[in-house]
C-alpha cells in the first residue's frame, strides 16, 4: 500500500508525471529488457566501470519505477515483482536530481545501441523537467534558465553589450579588409538570411561573429542580424522545461518574421540547431513560415556555388573532427561538416569511433553549467581524451560551441596540447580574396566637353549628398534634365516611371545595393537597353557588376570624378559630340 505521506514537492512531481509521459516515453519506459547492450556505450560507465549506478539501464530504472507504480497497471497489482516504487521526501528528489543531471549528458549513444529502441535521453529529459517544475535542480541550471527567461539569452548578455560587440567586430573587419563599407547589418528588412548566434560568441568568442560576417560579405549575401531575439540556443532542451523551450523558440521565430527574413541561418551549435530547427516548433506550437539551416550547410553551399573561393593550404594544420551529439545522433548531420573540411584543410585525421557513434565531449546536456559535477565530468572525459590523443592531430574541429568548451576543458585537464576551433574559423581563414583592378572606360579623344546634353534625361543615383549635387549640377549646366535618387529602391522606381536616357549608378548604398539595382535594370524588359554608367569609390567591388549574368555596364568610373571626366564619359555613352 502506498502512503500519501509525501513532501509537497514529491507530491507535485507525482501529479505532474501523468501529464508529461507521452506515447514515446511510455514505450521507452516499458520496453527495456535489461539486456545490457547499452552499458558499454556510455562514457560514464567506461570511465567508472566499478560503479553500476552509471549504467543507462540503472539510471532509467530510477525513473521507470515511478512510471510502473503510478501509471502502469503492473505496478499497481504486483509492485514488488516489477520493482515499482515512488518518491516521498525531498532527499529522494535530490538523489534523483543527481542521477538525471549529474550522471547523464543526454547524448543518446545508449539509444543508438539499444535493440529495443529505448530512448533514455527523452525519458531523462522528462525527469529533469519534473524536478525543475518544483525547483529541484543544480544552481547553474536555475541561473541560466532565469537569464534566458528574463534577459532573453542564456548568458545574460545585455542588449547594449551585444550591439557594442557587433559594432566592435564591424570596425575590426573594416580595418582588416581596408573597406569602410564592410560591416554587420542589424535589423535590415527583407534579407535572404537572418543570422542567429550562441550568446557564448558575444561573451567569449566574438571573432566567430566577425568570421561569419566576412564569409557573408564575400559571398555577397543579403543578410542581417536581429537586435533582439537573436539567441538560437535553448536551455529548455537541457532543463526539460517545455515552457521555456517554447518561449525561447517563439522569440526567435517572431523576430525573423518581423524582419521579413527568408531564411534563418543558425550558427555552429549542436543543441541550438536541434532545439531551433527540430524541437522548437513543437514546444512553441508555431508553424514556421521560413527556411532554417545550419551555417555549416550555408558555407558548404557558398563554396559549391562558387560564391566564395577557399585555399586549403591556408590552414596548414592537422585536424580531426568531433561530432556533436545533437548534430550527429539527433539531427543526422555527419557528412556535411566533413565535406566542408575537405575544401578548407589538407591534413584531416578521422577520429574513431565517429559520426553517430562518436563519444560525447562530456559537456553536453548543460553539464558545463553544473559546477558541482565538474570532477565527475572530467573523470569521465578520459574516454574522449583517449580518442583525441589517438588521432595525433594538433587541432580538433567541432560545429558546436558547447563542445568547444567541453573539449577545451578536458584538453587542459589531460594536458593534450591541442587547440579547438570551428568550421567558420577555418573557412574564413581559407578565403581567397582576389585583388580587383578597375578597368576604366576608354576615353575617346574627339569627344569634347563642348557638346550639349540638351534633350537628354539622366538619372543620377548616389547616397552621398555632395556627390549627388555635384553630378546633377554639372549635367544640368550642360543642358540635361536630371533626376536624382539616393538609394536603390528609389532608383528603380524613378527609372521605371521616368524612362531616362542614361543612369549613373553608385554601388555601395543603403538598402538595395547598386549591384542588385544594375541587375534589376538589365532584367527589366522596358529598361534593359537603358545605358548605365557605374561610378563608385570602391573599385574592389567591380566584380559585383561584371560577374553578374547580365550584359556589362556601358561605362565604369572610379571616384573621385572631376567635371571633365564625367562629361566626357557621359557624352561618349550617349554618343553626343
Amino acid at each position: 500500500m502506498v502512503t500519501e505521506n509525501r513532501s509537497y514537492n514529491a507530491q507535485k512531481v507525482i501529479e505532474r508525471l501523468a501529464k508529461k509521459v507521452n506515447r514515446q516515453m511510455a514505450g521507452s519506459l516499458a520496453a527495456c529488457v535489461h539486456c545490457g547492450m547499452c552499458t558499454q556505450s556510455c562514457h560514464y560507465v567506461l570511465a567508472n566501470p566499478d560503479d553500476p549506478t552509471f549504467a543507462p539501464a540503472y539510471k532509467a530504472d530510477r525513473i521507470r519505477r515511478l512510471f510502473k507504480r503510478h501509471l502502469d497497471w503492473t505496478g499497481r497489482i504486483i509492485p514488488w515483482w516489477v520493482k515499482a516504487g515512488s518518491v516521498y521526501t525531498d532527499e529522494e528528489l535530490a538523489e534523483l536530481m543527481d542521477t538525471v543531471f549529474g550522471k547523464c549528458t543526454n547524448c543518446r549513444r545508449c539509444t543508438l545501441n539499444c535493440p529495443m529502441g529505448v530512448d533514455l535521453a527523452v525519458v531523462n529529459r522528462m525527469a529533469r523537467g519534473l524536478l525543475v517544475s518544483v525547483g529541484v535542480m543544480p544552481e547553474g541550471v536555475a541561473v541560466v534558465s532565469k537569464d534566458q527567461w528574463e534577459i532573453g539569452n542564456q548568458m545574460g548578455v545585455l542588449k547594449e553589450d551585444y550591439l557594442e560587440t557587433l559594432d566592435w567586430m564591424s570596425e575590426e573587419l573594416q580595418q582588416e579588409l581596408k573597406d569602410p563599407a564592410v560591416g554587420i547589418p542589424i535589423d535590415k528588412f527583407d534579407c535572404e538570411v537572418v543570422y542567429s548566434i550562441n550568446p557564448r560568441e558575444v561573451k567569449y568568442d566574438p571573432r566567430s561573429i566577425a568570421d561569419a560576417a566576412k564569409i557573408f560579405h564575400f559571398a555577397e549575401e543579403n543578410w542581417t542580424m536581429p537586435s533582439e531575439g537573436w539567441d538560437m540556443t535553448n536551455f529548455g532542451l537541457f532543463s526539460g522545461d517545455d515552457d521555456l523551450g517554447g518561449a525561447v523558440a517563439r522569440r526567435l521565430y517572431e523576430k525573423v518574421e518581423d524582419l521579413r527574413g527568408k531564411k534563418l541561418v543558425i550558427s555552429e551549435c549542436g543543441h541550438g540547431y536541434r532545439s531551433t530547427r527540430c524541437e522548437g516548433p513543437n514546444w512553441a506550437k508555431y508553424d514556421v513560415p521560413f527556411e532554417m539551416e545550419s551555417s555549416v550547410i550555408t558555407m558548404l553551399r557558398y563554396i559549391k556555388e562558387g560564391r566564395i573561393k577557399v585555399d586549403p593550404s591556408k590552414n596548414d594544420i592537422s585536424v580531426t573532427y568531433h561530432d556533436s551529439c545533437n548534430n550527429a545522433r539527433s539531427c543526422g548531420m555527419t557528412e556535411e561538416p566533413r565535406e566542408l573540411l575537405s575544401y578548407v584543410v589538407k591534413d584531416f585525421r578521422e577520429m574513431h569511433p565517429n559520426r553517430a557513434e562518436n563519444y560525447c565531449c562530456t559537456g553536453g546536456g548543460g553539464a558545463m553549467s553544473m559546477s558541482e559535477y565538474t570532477p565527475r565530468r572530467l573523470k569521465s572525459a578520459v574516454v574522449k581524451a583517449d580518442q583525441l590523443r589517438a588521432t595525433g592531430a594538433g587541432v580538433v574541429v567541432t560545429s558546436c560551441h558547447n563542445c568547444v568548451d567541453g573539449l577545451t576543458d578536458l584538453i587542459r585537464h589531460y594536458k593534450l596540447g591541442m587547440q579547438v576551433t570551428q568550421l567558420v574559423n577555418l573557412v574564413a581563414n581559407a578565403l581567397v580574396i582576389e585583388e580587383r583592378v578597375a578597368i576604366p572606360v576608354e576615353i575617346v579623344p574627339e569627344v569634347t566637353a563642348a557638346g550639349s546634353l540638351a534633350g537628354r534625361k539622366i538619372l543620377v543615383v548616389d547616397d552621398e549628398p555632395d556627390i549627388l549635387t555635384f553630378f546633377a549640377s554639372v549635367l544640368a549646366d550642360n543642358g540635361a534634365e536630371v533626376i536624382e535618387a539616393r538609394e536603390g529602391q528609389e532608383a528603380l522606381l524613378k527609372a521605371r516611371s521616368e524612362k531616362p536616357d542614361l543612369v549613373t549608378l553608385d554601388i555601395s548604398m543603403p538598402g538595395q545595393d547598386g549591384g542588385k539595382v544594375f541587375e534589376a535594370l538589365r532584367r527589366d524588359p522596358d529598361l534593359a537597353l537603358t545605358p548605365v554608367c557605374i561610378i563608385t569609390g570602391r573599385p574592389e567591388l567591380r566584380r559585383l557588376i561584371y560577374d553578374r549574368p547580365v550584359p556589362p555596364p556601358d561605362g565604369y568610373l572610379d571616384k573621385p570624378v572631376n567635371e571633365e571626366t564625367l562629361l566626357l564619359n557621359v557624352k561618349k555613352i550617349l554618343k553626343v559630340v
